[in-house]
């Protein structure tokens, strides 16, 4: 394993185990509102300080970007970007479906990747170049030839309504000819999913950096293709540059991300 890999893997680990612990206290969180819809407990930030401080042990030097505020400016060709509780709404509601998403980008480019589901154990991981793995096995995104058999992964754009009747009618034209679909609640889990091959497809509007970097490479190292709705590369990139991920992303099979796109255009 890589070693900055590892040290992302230690910080996943025992950030899930401060996330676990609240999970089985729940009546204790302090539930705070971000804006619509969108809501931060003290775990998600004993989270992420847990994996700024662990990251830093052994290497101080180098950049964060926190969803809850873990904004460290350092050395610019390290920076780590994290959410330390993707599915906070669900964790809130008792549904145990949320996960740790961890990457480390290299002069831009997402180099190492973890999410971690501490509820389930399960661990995927990857290194550029080195391919995909769940605890420890080698993952291979879907081979599903067309849509109509496809099982794809979507959400709504329920915080921001402005584009909500547009974004309706991009849904359901690509929902009507899949073969299902499903809605968890945590994008980093939903592109896990698809790097494993458990979901054909994805797509979705308005993610920020820390939703989707650690997924994005886990899809390409299975094997799968990651677009923006246009059907262009990195809508990592577009998130970091123009922020809001004005152009959404689509994950998957390439065959079923072509047909997403074909739809979504």
């Amino acid at each position: 394993m890589h070693p900055m890999l590892n040290i992302a893997v230690r910080a996943a680990r025992a950030a899930g185990n401060v996330i676990t612990r609240g999970f089985e206290n729940r009546d204790d969180l302090e539930i705070q509102s971000k804006g619509a819809q969108d809501f931060v407990t003290k775990i998600d930030k004993e989270a992420e300080l847990t994996i700024i401080q662990k990251i830093q042990q052994s290497y101080p030097d180098h950049s964060f970007i926190g969803e809850e505020g873990g904004n460290i400016k350092g050395n610019d060709d390290f920076t780590w970007v994290i959410d330390p509780l993707d599915g906070t709404s669900n964790f809130i509601a008792g549904i145990p479906h949320f996960a740790v998403s961890i990457a480390l980008l290299f002069k831009g480019k997402v180099d190492q990747a973890v999410v971690f589901d501490p509820i389930r154990g399960e661990l995927f991981a990857s290194s550029k170049g080195s391919g995909a793995q769940l605890n420890g096995y080698r993952l291979r995104c879907s081979k599903a030839k067309d849509l109509s058999s496809a099982i794809v992964a979507t959400a709504l754009p329920f915080r921001d309504m402005t584009h909500f009747d547009k974004e309706l009618v991009r849904f359901s034209k690509v929902i009507k000819d899949c073969g299902d679909f499903r809605r968890s609640g945590s994008a980093a889990l939903d592109l896990a999913y698809v790097a494993a091959g458990r979901y054909d497809g994805y797509f979705e509007k308005g993610l920020k950096a820390w939703d989707m970097a650690a997924g994005e490479l886990l899809v390409k190292e299975s094997g799968g293709l990651v677009t923006d709705y246009a059907g262009n590369n990195d809508p990592l990139y577009d998130e970091l540059k123009q922020a809001g991920s004005a152009n959404g992303i689509v994950a998957g099979n390439p065959r079923v991300v072509q047909n997403i796109v074909k739809r979504l255009k």
